[in-house]
């Protein structure tokens, strides 16, 4: 099948919709090239992301040329997509369905629908159409039915798509074709629902597609209308908070990672991996940036996924877990797929899953630890979790281990595995301080807090290079070192971490406000990462610069965003093209989280020349 053109677009040419339980990207022209149904880490129906004649699309687009331009309606996440031609202007509205409770218990609604909604206003524009589902990886057969008003019917192993809609689709062997016209003032629509095991709910065409659509609007404007955040900044932190809830899996209350496998990293090359799980490495910041952004109930949805997750393969904490708190699968290559513009191999499951990461018990423990801060409670169970995620911090922290940057090397001693076991017993006696964990050895907790200290203090710190290290004893830095001020293990205006500072930007900067997560040896060509550049943000708000200093470096992040907003792992310093998997929560965590830390330095500053 004809994908259209000779490669995949632009990782940045990309939206996202989603429901909260499943993604789905689209790409400016009109394609939905990406979907996983029914969760974020199913088995593909579309994937044209990843191999453009194998991976399947649904592209609704006007034949000939046209131009594009597109938005999501404000304070959502449903994307308008308006293409120009030169004999008319077709509007695209692309969602998955969400509702109210109240709403969805007065109707029986489709588990799983992506409703795409056609609008001609402007003259008349020749649609061309096609949809080719290429279920289970591309692997699984299809058959095909056309069923005159109940629609389409696509059945394969473990389930059947029905695709129904007022515009004529013709179906030939393994897709289905609509070239029609669309005249100004016409209204036509589409809606795609999964089915699996149960009787087939279709969602009624017309205006009770309208009515859905003003449902989801409604459910999104709500939730964002929530964000606490009113800053100058408040267009990206509210459409970073969005994208956050896309990869939120309401059932269990995890987030991803992003909802995509395989986009590279260098494109063309091999650093190509499966983000569809939950990082126990993202988990302190993520809930950082809900609860201060006002969102407590996905924090402590959070928070109570992860503590469940952890408990069930304690005392050894996964790197990531499944949206439902499991192991992953075991790493496995699609090597019948060409991968993103020939980047392969197209990788499912990951297998980092089972690295030891010492950071990631700090991470559970800190996430936790903000229940304190929002005058939340901590039950006997998760407190039990707490004391046991500490005893291996205790026995272990003088361990070499993989390191938050996951390479696929041998272990070390990593300065950042380290600081999180700091802030691990420092949590822990603050929780046991506050009266929320008892049962813990204040004494010795305090002792091992104090040599963790003193290590990284002694070893990490390298007088002739006049900066703190990656690794214990090394000479190179990485940007995980600018954490040590967010954590307050120093103070960002200390000497050391100015000095610290100095050398990260005369070793990896890249330019433009861009930061690379450490001096890649190994994989030169790797993009500037996301994540890292806002930790940089963050630290000159924190003290290590100025306020104009930190705002300057946070807006010239801000245009590495896509036209909607949206920011990929990674940046290629010398054009800005997005790089990795896409969007990535990680970078947009980094962005709300870099905006509070402004909010609070300029609060901060005003309430000193108020006092002056």
């Amino acid at each position: 099948m004809r994908y259209g053109s000779d490669m995949a677009p632009p990782i940045a040419d990309y939206g996202i919709i989603g429901d909260c339980r499943s993604a789905a990207l689209i790409s400016r022209q009109g394609s939905l090239d990406w979907l996983c149904w029914p969760w974020f880490d199913s088995p593909s129906l579309f994937g044209a992301v990843l191999d453009i004649e194998k991976g399947g699309f649904w592209r609704i687009s006007p034949a000939g040329d046209y131009e594009t331009t597109r938005r999501y309606l404000p304070g959502t996440n449903i994307l308008e997509t308006t293409f120009e031609s030169e004999t008319g202007t077709l509007r695209l509205i692309d969602c998955m369905p969400v509702y109210e409770s109240e709403y969805e218990r007065k109707r029986m609604i489709p588990d799983r629908e992506i409703l795409r909604i056609l609008e001609c206003v402007r003259g008349e524009v020749q649609l061309d159409a096609t949809f080719y589902p290429c279920p289970k990886y591309a692997k699984a057969s299809t058959h095909w039915k056309q069923q005159e008003a109940l629609g389409i019917h696509v059945q394969f192993v473990g389930g059947a798509l029905w695709l129904r809609s007022d515009l004529e689709w013709q179906v030939k062997d393994d897709h289905a074709e609509c070239r029609t016209m669309v005249k100004a003032g016409e209204r036509r629509y589409c809606s795609l629902v999964m089915i699996e095991h149960r009787p087939a709910v279709l969602s009624p065409l017309g205006q009770l597609s309208d009515s859905a659509m003003a449902q989801t609007v409604a459910w999104w404007t709500k939730w964002s209308g929530r964000c606490e955040y009113q800053g100058p900044f408040r267009d990206a932190v509210v459409r970073s908070a969005l994208a956050l809830k896309l990869l939120n899996f309401a059932p269990s209350g995890a987030i991803i990672a992003a909802p995509s496998t395989s986009l590279p990293e260098r494109v063309g090359g091999n650093l190509n991996w499966d983000y569809r799980y939950c990082w126990l490495r993202d988990a302190s910041m993520t809930v950082t940036a809900l609860f201060g952004l006002g969102y407590h109930d996905e924090a402590e949805a959070f928070i109570d996924w992860l503590l469940f997750s952890t408990n069930l393969t304690q005392p050894r904490l996964m790197v990531m877990y499944t949206v439902y708190g499991k192991p992953t699968k075991k790493e496995r290559g699609l090597n019948y797929w060409s991968g993103y513009r020939n980047s392969h191999p197209v990788r499912i499951g990951n297998d980092a899953r089972k690295q030891l990461q010492l950071d990631v018990y700090g991470e559970v423990i800190a996430a936790a630890a903000q229940l304190d801060e929002y005058n939340k409670s901590i039950d006997r169970s998760s407190a039990r979790v707490l004391r046991g995620i500490g005893k291996y911090v205790r026995e272990h922290w003088a361990m070499p281990d993989k390191g938050i940057w996951e390479p696929r090397v041998a272990d070390a001693h990593h300065t950042h595995s380290k600081l999180m076991c700091w802030v691990a017993i420092n949590k822990l006696l603050e929780l046991h301080d506050a009266g929320l964990l008892k049962k813990v050895d204040r004494e010795m907790l305090k002792q091992i807090r104090d040599q963790i200290k003193a290590a990284i203090r002694e070893k990490a710190w390298n007088e002739e290079r006049q900066s703190y290290t990656a690794i214990f004893g090394g000479t190179e830095v990485d940007a995980s070192l600018l954490l040590l001020a967010k954590y307050e293990f120093e103070p960002a205006d200390s000497e050391r971490m100015r000095l610290t500072y100095k050398r990260i930007m005369d070793e990896i900067n890249a330019g433009s406000g861009l930061l690379f997560r450490y001096r890649d040896k190994l994989s030169p060509g790797e993009g500037a990462f996301g994540i890292c550049s806002f930790w940089l943000a963050e630290y000159l708000a924190l003290g290590g610069g100025s306020l104009a200093e930190a705002e300057s470096e946070f807006r010239q992040l801000l245009q590495y965003s896509n036209d909607l907003g949206l920011f990929s792992e990674e940046v290629d310093p010398t054009t800005g093209t997005a790089l990795g998997n896409f969007p990535q929560g990680f970078t947009h965590v980094g962005l709300i989280n870099a905006a509070l830390t402004l909010a609070e330095r300029r609060v901060k500053e005003a309430d000193q020349e108020q006092v002056a």
